[in-house]
């Protein structure tokens, strides 16, 4: 079986820029364990896989190790194929998954993700987890993801992470977000996923789905610009609209092929 596939540079209109997907689109849906060894022999920090039904489009996501609830960069970058190289007439893509149904509308040059909010709370966070970082975060919150609040933004970037303390967490209780105000732009942040083949990831859309609500409400705006300050960079506009929350970025494609399962 030959299967179509795409990989997309993500939140960014620069090659090797922003955060690789690669993208499967399916005819129907394969067994769990073939996707799961697709991801793996991948090796990015998630594959996308859809399969088009009545005008919509049931996706999912899967790391080398699991699959995702949810995945902004992935996305974006299923939402670029399916505009750029499947033919999709009209200026929105609708898709079901296991976060619920996600929109996504082209916007000139920037593509639009309609996603759920996800405010952070304040939790006790394991020692083993801080004590891997090399400075302490002013707050810690968490919603799907622990939420360390710096004061700076060069906090943010010249942050040192001890990968090997944190190997024994699993890839699927989340992963760690590091964000501080920026000085050019609103916010900036960092995401780290303990355990996962991946560690940092260099762009995460889902991690704005805290993001956004919680710097919307210390810097009382709706609309703001973000940096995710990793060594690829990403750039998203973003803004919180109550319980949801809109992520615009652009997407550029790496290579298109086909492999054989």
């Amino acid at each position: 079986m030959k299967i179509p596939i795409y990989q997309v540079d993500a939140f960014t209109n620069k090659l090797f820029g922003g955060n690789p997907a690669a993208i499967c689109p399916l005819e129907e849906w394969l067994d769990d364990d073939v996707l799961l060894n697709i991801a793996k022999e991948n090796n990015l920090a998630e594959t996308a896989y859809f399969v088009e039904n009545d005008d919509r489009f049931h996706l999912r996501w899967f790391t080398p190790e699991i699959e995702m609830d949810l995945c902004g960069h992935a996305t974006l970058a299923s939402a670029h194929v399916i505009f750029h190289h499947r033919g999709h007439v009209g200026d929105e893509i609708f898709f079901d998954s296991m976060s619920g149904e996600l929109i996504v509308k082209k916007n000139v040059d920037l593509l639009q993700l309609d996603f759920p909010s996800r405010m952070p709370e304040p939790v006790e966070i394991p020692d083993i987890i801080l004590k891997a970082f090399d400075k302490r975060p002013a707050k810690i919150l968490k919603a799907r993801d622990y939420f360390l609040i710096y004061d700076e933004e060069e906090d943010v970037r010249q942050l040192q992470v001890d990968q090997s303390s944190l190997s024994w967490v699993d890839p699927g209780t989340g992963g760690i977000i590091c964000t501080a105000p920026g000085r050019e732009v609103d916010f900036v942040s960092r995401f780290f996923t303990p355990g996962a083949a991946v560690f940092e990831d260099p762009v995460t859309g889902s991690a704005h789905c805290s993001l956004i609500p919680y710097w919307s409400e210390i810097l009382e705006k709706n609309e703001l610009i973000a940096h995710q300050v990793s060594d690829r960079m990403g750039e998203l506009f973003c803004e919180n609209v109550g319980d949801r929350v809109l992520i615009s970025g652009r997407a550029i494609t790496f290579l298109q092929g086909e492999i054989e399962v």
